[in-house]
């Protein structure tokens, strides 16, 4: 089986030589890039099966932002993960409004950002693979389980992965109530709630943009979210 290619946008040479070691040990093919302008340059000729990208670069603070937001625009199923020192809520929230899938802070253990990775490569195989159940009808709902897609009133609704499988689990079994640590078990990602809250909202947003009356996504506060039956 060809190797999954990642590649590691990081201007820190000691910690990105780190990186590479440890993901090239494990098995994944990866290419080291340390500026913006060179990781612009590369994803424009091509895109890997998966991105990590520093949040600041050299003297530009946003740099990787502007690249998810790049990145995004090129592939709408392509796993991004945001690594960085920079752990406020408010650049969690700016990632993943931008089309992150993933954002850790870089004191993550090199188990856990494996585990992570892990996640995101198998949601993404189902792209290739398929599953059982290759669709799923509810209401003025379609979800195409095969090709990672999802419809609201026959419009197709611009989800990132992390942002399909929750829709997916919600809506699977309507009326029943899912807990942050189930979503996160779906959708194969480990953040802590404020996270789980930020992807919600950014969902209710992209379907309210098409249906500016859709509500079916229920807050249960103090337990989790459903989907409206």
């Amino acid at each position: 089986m060809k190797p999954k290619q990642i590649v590691i946008v990081e201007d820190e040479a000691d910690l990105l030589a780190n990186y590479q070691a440890t993901l090239e040990k494990y098995g994944y093919h990866t290419i080291g890039i340390s500026s913006q302008a060179e990781a612009e340059t590369h994803f424009k000729q091509q895109l890997p099966d998966l991105v990590i990208l520093d949040v600041g670069l050299g003297h530009q603070p946003d740099a990787g932002f502007e690249l998810c937001q790049m990145l995004r625009q090129q592939s709408a199923t392509l796993p991004i993960l945001i690594l960085t020192a920079r752990d406020d809520e408010i650049d969690v929230v700016s990632g993943l409004r931008l089309g992150a899938d993933d954002y850790l802070s870089k004191d993550i253990s090199m188990p856990h950002l494996l585990a992570r990775l892990a996640g995101l490569f198998r949601r993404q195989d189902a792209k290739q693979t398929g599953a059982a159940v290759s669709k799923i009808d509810q209401g003025q709902l379609r979800i195409m389980i095969d090709n990672l897609q999802i419809f609201w009133q026959q419009q197709l609704i611009d989800l990132t992965v992390t942002e399909f499988w929750m829709v997916q689990s919600l809506a699977r079994y309507p009326g029943q109530v899912k807990t942050r640590d189930q979503l996160m078990s779906d959708a194969n990602v480990f953040v802590d709630d404020s996270t789980i809250t930020s992807h919600i909202k950014r969902i209710r947003k992209k379907f309210q943009k098409i249906d500016p009356a859709f509500d079916q996504i229920d807050t249960v506060h103090g337990m989790g979210y459903r989907w409206k039956p």
